[in-house]
């Protein structure tokens, strides 16, 4: 009797993938995210260049290593929103 007076309840933690912050959709919406950066900021690299040149910096970015990766960003970011959509 006096057992059941201290006694606790039994608390069972659940782990599963929806649980998560994010659930299901936290790594499509991370390689959403880096996709989108990835095209921003090379479109911005080669639209804007640096107005002042620094010792060691090239005047303007290379812009084949850009276009690809704007490519490989575009890639990823259409592969998420499929992902996310589907």
């Amino acid at each position: 009797m006096i057992a059941g007076l201290f006694a606790r309840p039994v608390v069972t933690a659940s782990s599963s993938a929806t649980d998560l912050f994010g659930g299901d959709t936290l790594l499509p919406l991370l390689v959403l995210a880096l996709g989108g950066a990835l095209v921003v900021g090379n479109v911005l690299a080669l639209a804007r260049p640096p107005a002042q040149q620094r010792k060691g910096q090239l005047s303007r970015p290379p812009v084949g290593r850009s276009v690809v990766m704007m490519i490989v960003g575009l890639v990823a970011a259409l592969w998420a929103i499929a992902t996310l959509t589907s």
